[in-house]
């Protein structure tokens, strides 16, 4: 079988996961209106222009949307690549999908972010897309490229794996909903915007990723006891020091005042997190 194929997989899976950290970073800098209309980054040009008032903020946001265009032309490329190796494979082509067509919502969220001054509700869309773009790009290269799997998964292996992935999903899902109450809303000028109060939406988060590792300790614990097998152990033990690390720079954000800097580290281990959420699953996939 071609490499080709795998290799397209895997630069999709990290680009998809890449625009979670330059969308952060957008985000943390508070250039969400460095480029202030849409699909035009300033009224009569596509690039930034000098006499931008936006100053840096410009070239943040403008670079996440060239981004966008060097996502669309991977997933085309892995789609085409698809379609050509596993003709007869219409999972395989169904996920490939996914990625391109997901990657145009993307972009029209992003429009619209922009188009209503960042409304928190759709910044918060435009990352929670992702999530599953991410989960596709995941499963397809897992399934193109033959990653190790468990000979025989067991029903508890598979319903552990799949508790696993959806309350990973939610501690996603709390985590941009204490960032978006935090002073990070994209705007420099307007900090503060979805009105919840940070510091309890940080302990809810905290509570879904102690609720997290509970579930990841029991999983490791089973793989290396019980089961006695690598393929799972190996990825539950790599969530577990994800999940600890996450905790200690979640730790510092909280200290020293929510830095935009430690928040980009964040988004990065974020993404990290959800990848290794999916090699669980995928250890245990029939």
């Amino acid at each position: 079988m071609s490499r080709l194929v795998p290799r397209l997989a895997f630069w999709n899976l990290l680009a998809q996961a890449g625009i979670i950290i330059t969308g952060v970073a957008v985000r943390a800098t508070g250039s969400g209106l460095g480029c202030p209309t849409w699909p035009q980054c300033t009224p009569g040009s596509y690039v930034p222009t000098v006499q931008q008032a936006q100053s840096w903020h410009k070239y943040v946001e403008f670079g996440n949307r060239t981004l966008t265009v060097v996502l669309v032309a991977v997933a085309i490329a892995t789609l085409v690549a698809v379609y050509r190796e596993f003709p007869h494979d219409q999972r395989a082509k169904q996920l490939a999908w996914i990625p391109v067509l997901g990657t145009f919502v993307q972009a029209i969220l992003g429009g619209i972010s922009v188009r209503t001054g960042l409304n928190p509700y759709t910044v918060m869309a435009h990352f929670m897309v992702t999530v599953p773009l991410v989960w596709a790009a995941h499963t397809l290269w897992v399934r193109v490229a033959e990653r190790p799997r468990l000979q025989y998964p067991q029903p508890i292996e598979k319903v552990w794996s799949g508790i696993l992935v959806g309350v990973g999903a939610l501690v996603l899902f709390l985590g941009t909903v204490a960032t978006g109450s935090g002073p990070h809303s994209g705007d420099a000028e307007e900090p503060a915007r979805l009105g919840l109060d940070p510091a309890t939406m940080s302990w809810v988060h905290a509570s879904a990723v102690t609720l997290f590792l509970g579930l990841a300790v029991g999983m490791w614990a089973y793989a290396k006891y019980l089961l006695r097998d690598d393929i799972l152990m190996k990825p539950a033990r790599g969530i577990l020091d994800l999940v600890v690390l996450q905790g200690f720079v979640g730790f510092l954000q909280f200290a020293f005042g929510l830095p935009w800097w430690l928040l980009i580290v964040h988004a990065a281990l974020s993404a990290w997190f959800w990848i290794a959420v999916l090699n669980i699953r995928a250890a245990v996939r029939d």
